[in-house]
């Protein structure tokens, strides 16, 4: 027996929706990079996995609910929850000394960029992403002076 199923393909959105996840994609990269070069967990399959990922639960929150705003919130706050806790798992504690702060809060970050990116906020997205990567790139010199400064 054959089944055929009756599939209403919106070609312009399916490439929309590529559009959008491909600009969260390429504005995690930046991040990803440094986080790359600069330490040994997550980096440039994390951040841009978290950032489309993000995006596209709340493309398809958006599309399911689009009649209830509580429904994407919910959502929403279920992306924030989920992303805390991956970035949990990227701090690391040894004896006094606490690593992976600012990785978890990059990973954090990523998910804010993907889910602008699918709000179509790409002016917060695109903020977001260029703080980001400043601080990871730049923050380091000012934060090695300030503690050889004040030991």
């Amino acid at each position: 027996m054959k089944h055929e199923f009756d599939i209403d393909i919106d070609v312009a959105l399916i490439w929309f929706h590529f559009y959008q996840l491909g600009i969260a994609f390429l504005l995690s990269i930046p991040i990803a990079i440094n986080r790359e070069n600069k330490s040994e967990g997550a980096g440039l399959r994390t951040f841009p996995l978290v950032a489309i990922s993000c995006c596209a639960f709340m493309l398809v929150a958006m599309d399911v609910y689009s009649t209830s705003e509580d429904a994407e919130a919910r959502v929403m706050y279920g992306i924030i929850t989920g992303i805390g806790f991956i970035g949990g798992g990227a701090i690391i504690k040894q004896s006094k000394n606490v690593r992976g702060t600012a990785t978890a809060a990059g990973i954090w970050l990523t998910g804010a960029i993907g889910v602008s990116v699918a709000y179509a906020r790409y002016e917060i997205a695109i903020v977001l992403s260029l703080i980001g990567f400043l601080l990871f790139q730049f923050a380091d010199p000012v934060k090695s002076k300030y503690k050889a400064d004040n030991p």
